[in-house]
């Protein structure tokens, strides 16, 4: 019998079954087939947050949207950026010429105070000497109020010093020396009351001590203070380069978005970028202008204030260390002589004398070149005329002394007044610079005080604006974009 052919057909009328198609071999470690497959090429590096943030500005940029987001956060912080530089820079140079009014320039009056009245205390011992055991009342008073003004000047600059600065190392010097002087003082006087010659040698050695240790020291505070003051006035009228330069770019920019938006949409103003721009321009004005009034304020402070002052105090002093020489020259009678010219010999303390009476003769010279107006300038012609009259007495008395009359002579130091002494002259040029001293005074505060009241407000206002003019920006751009919604 006959067998039909087998075959994978499936039989009329049912379906035929899946074919599984064949799944060739996998090589396997060293080219097995059957084997593992082994890992796949190595993944893309991650990029940065950085890198994708660039990405994704840049995506923006190709759209109207976009770029105006941009656009409104560039301006916003342009603007915020001239308020914060503009508060800064304003707000150290306020603080600068707050310094000038209220700190370093009362500070360097205390320390010509304190140099002028140790020279008095000085001065007024001499005098006290010279009239023996009958000491004036009136000059006892005036040495005792000179040392309290030098004490309490001590502890007032002492309070303004750092601990560990120069002035407070010379201020600690002082202190130490006043005692000492005192001290010296009171027994160069106990010792004249009773006649003893004694007392003499500790006067000189007092007006030594005071001459070349206490005198230098408070000379030395007095130009450490005076450079603090410069150093105040360089730190306050400075023009704010930086925040005018951040004002200016943020107001081009500004200024720029604007002419933008016309182009686009032919609209002549957005409101929000005009607020802004005029926030900006305001706050811009108002330091160029508050700066530069303040500055001249300064400047003329220093200038008619300042610089008269240090001259006016110069001149004090010389007059002081005149008249403490001319009184040491009677006490020390040549004891104690200097060689002016190859073998000839002088006084000691009158060659000082005259070389005080040149220095006073210049500080009247140059504080009457920068008085500016007739009050500085009265009190100080008066001292100048109060010097020559007491240059004139001076030679009559030295002529008298050279004789071998010393009551003559004395008496035309600190007699009476119809002896017409030297002392009336003194106080004469001494209460004229006081004069000038108290009207410099005035005008250095007046136009101070006017260059801190320009900067008033400036560093707030800029602030607030500044914040304002960002807000305004932000909200004009933000009304353009609206318009995309």
């Amino acid at each position: 019998m006959t067998q039909p052919p087998k075959s994978s057909a499936a039989p009329p009328g049912r379906p035929a079954a899946p074919t599984v198609p064949a799944v060739p071999s996998q090589p396997g470690p060293a080219g097995r087939p059957g084997a593992p497959a082994g890992p796949g090429p190595a993944s893309a590096p991650r990029r940065t947050a950085f890198a994708e943030g660039v990405d994704r500005v840049r995506a923006a940029a190709t759209t109207e949207p976009g770029r105006l987001r941009i656009i409104g956060a560039v301006l916003a912080a342009l603007v915020v950026a001239f308020g914060a530089v503009t508060a800064w820079q304003t707000s150290d140079r306020a603080a600068a010429a707050d310094a000038v009014l209220h700190e370093s320039q009362p500070l360097s009056s205390a320390a010509a105070d304190i140099y002028r009245s140790l020279a008095d205390a000085d001065t007024a011992a001499s005098s006290g000497f010279l009239a023996g055991g009958q000491e004036t009342e009136a000059s006892r008073e005036r040495y005792e109020k000179d040392i309290r003004t030098a004490a309490s000047g001590l502890v007032q600059a002492a309070g303004s010093s750092d601990p560990d600065s120069p002035a407070a190392a010379t201020i600690a010097e002082l202190n130490r020396l006043l005692p000492e002087y005192k001290g010296l003082i009171e027994r160069a006087r106990a010792n004249n009351r009773q006649g003893y010659p004694l007392g003499g040698a500790y006067l000189r050695y007092a007006n030594d001590t005071m001459q070349t240790k206490m005198l230098p020291q408070a000379e030395k505070l007095y130009v450490s203070q005076n450079e603090r003051l410069r150093d105040d006035y360089a730190d306050a009228t400075p023009y704010p380069w930086i925040a005018m330069a951040v004002g200016l770019a943020a107001l081009g920019a500004l200024g720029w978005a604007q002419r933008r938006n016309y182009l686009r949409t032919n609209r002549v103003l957005n409101h929000g970028l005009v607020a802004g721009s005029a926030a900006t321009a305001v706050v811009l004005l108002w330091l160029v202008a508050g700066h530069s009034v303040a500055r001249a304020d300064l400047n003329d402070s220093y200038d008619h204030g300042v610089r008269s002052l240090n001259v006016l105090n110069d001149a004090r002093i010389a007059s002081l260390k005149a008249r403490g020489n001319e009184n040491l020259t009677l006490v020390n009678r040549g004891a104690e002589t200097v060689e002016v010219r190859p073998g000839e010999f002088r006084d000691k303390f009158d060659v000082a004398f005259e070389e005080s009476m040149e220095d006073l003769a210049d500080g009247l010279a140059a504080a009457g070149g920068l008085a500016d107006d007739t009050a500085g300038a009265e009190p100080v012609e008066a001292a100048g005329g109060s010097m020559k009259e007491w240059r004139t007495r001076h030679e009559e008395a030295r002529d008298a002394d050279d004789a071998g009359d010393y009551q003559t002579a004395l008496d035309r130091i600190i007699g009476a007044a119809a002896d017409k002494p030297t002392g009336e002259c003194f106080d004469a040029v001494d209460h004229n610079l006081d004069v000038a001293l108290r009207h410099e005074q005035r005008e250095f505060r007046q136009a101070a005080d006017g260059g801190r009241a320009a900067m008033t407000g400036l560093t707030v206002g800029a602030a607030v604006l500044a914040v304002l003019g960002a807000a305004g920006a932000l909200l004009g751009i933000g009304r353009r974009l609206s318009e995309y919604r």
